[in-house]
C-alpha cells in the first residue's frame, strides 16, 4: 500500500510539473498536438500508477519523451510560419462580410446549429449582426460584429477618459503582500493606518484589500 501511495505521489508531481512546463493555457485553448500530448501523458501516468508490477521508469520516460517532443514542436511552430500552419492548422472564416461561408462549414464539419450555438454563447442571438466569425486553430470562435451593432465607446462620442490601470492586491486572506506594497511605494504602517480608520486593528481580520490607480483602497473583512 505504501508503494502505491509513493508511486502515485511521484507520478502526480511529475504530471503537474510537465503540464506546468507546457504552459498555462486551459484545455479549450490547447492546439490539437498539445491536447494529444496532454491526453497521452495522463494515460501514461495512469498505467504504472494502477499496476505496481510495471516499473515506474516505464511511465516516467515516455512522459518526459512526450514533453521534449512537445517543446520541440512548439519551438518549430514559433520559428516557422509554414511549420505552424502544418502543426497547428490555420483559422477558418465561417462568416465573411456578413455571409455564411458554406464550403468552409462543410470542410470543418461545422453545422449551422453549431455556429448559432457558439454565437449565442457570445451574446449574439442574431447572425445578421455578424460581420466575421473565425474558427481559430484551438477550436474557439472569434466574432466581429457589424460596426453599427457594436456598443458605443467614449471615443465615438469624442469623450476623453483618464487612465485606468489594474488594482494592486495588498492583503489576501489576512496576509500582506509586501512586494505589491513596495511596488506602489507604500508600506505596512500606511496600510495599517488606513485599515484602522475603518475600524480594523488586526490584518488577520481582512479577507481582501486592494488599491486602484487613483489611490482608492478597497477592503473586505472576513466573516465572523
Amino acid at each position: 500500500m505504501l508503494v502505491v501511495f509513493a508511486r502515485t505521489l511521484i507520478l502526480y508531481a511529475l504530471v503537474v510539473i510537465v503540464m506546468r512546463i507546457m504552459g498555462k493555457r486551459q484545455i479549450g485553448q490547447l492546439q490539437p498536438f498539445e491536447l494529444a500530448v496532454a491526453i497521452m501523458i495522463s494515460e501514461l501516468a495512469a498505467v504504472p500508477m494502477q499496476n505496481t508490477g510495471i516499473p515506474l521508469l516505464y511511465g516516467v520516460i515516455p512522459i518526459l519523451t512526450l514533453l521534449v517532443a512537445q517543446i520541440l514542436l512548439s519551438f518549430v511552430a514559433l520559428k516557422s510560419v509554414k511549420a505552424r500552419g502544418v502543426i497547428c492548422g490555420r483559422p477558418s472564416i465561417l462568416v465573411e462580410n456578413g455571409k455564411i461561408n458554406e464550403p468552409v462549414l462543410r470542410n470543418e464539419m461545422y453545422t449551422i446549429n453549431d455556429l448559432l450555438e457558439q454565437l449565442r454563447s457570445k451574446n449574439i442571438p442574431n447572425i445578421a449582426d455578424v460581420e466575421f466569425a473565425i474558427l481559430e486553430t484551438n477550436g474557439q470562435l472569434s466574432v466581429i460584429t457589424k460596426s453599427q451593432k457594436r456598443p458605443i465607446n467614449p471615443e465615438d462620442l469624442n469623450i476623453s477618459t483618464k487612465y485606468e490601470g489594474l488594482p494592486v492586491d495588498l492583503v489576501v486572506d489576512g496576509t500582506i503582500n509586501r512586494d505589491n506594497l513596495a511596488k506602489v511605494n507604500l508600506d505596512e504602517n500606511w496600510l495599517k493606518d488606513q485599515l484602522t480608520g475603518f475600524g480594523i486593528t488586526n490584518i488577520k481580520d481582512v479577507l481582501f484589500a486592494s488599491i486602484d490607480t487613483s489611490g482608492n483602497l478597497f477592503y473586505q473583512k472576513k466573516e465572523a
